[in-house]
């Protein structure tokens, strides 16, 4: 499943983050990393942006990149 398919308060690990270029490299200066948890917090309305946890911080993505982000539920 993708980061986009988690709900307020799941816990999911990464495994697999399939950005390219660009998005790719500032995912992984953010912390988006194969192996770290992510706890989504919450989730706009409208559905985008999507607010999240990674390694202790905030972090705010657009739908369509969470969608890009291969993640398994943990909790």
């Amino acid at each position: 499943m993708d980061m986009s398919m988690l709900k307020p308060g799941e816990i999911g690990k990464i495994t697999k983050v399939g950005a390219i270029g660009p998005l790719k490299r500032r995912l992984m200066d953010m912390g988006v990393l194969v192996g770290e948890e992510v706890k989504v917090e919450k989730i706009a309305p409208l559905g985008d942006p999507i607010e999240v946890t990674i390694k202790n911080y905030k972090l705010s993505l657009r739908k369509k990149e969470a969608e890009g982000i291969a993640v398994e539920v943990i909790r």
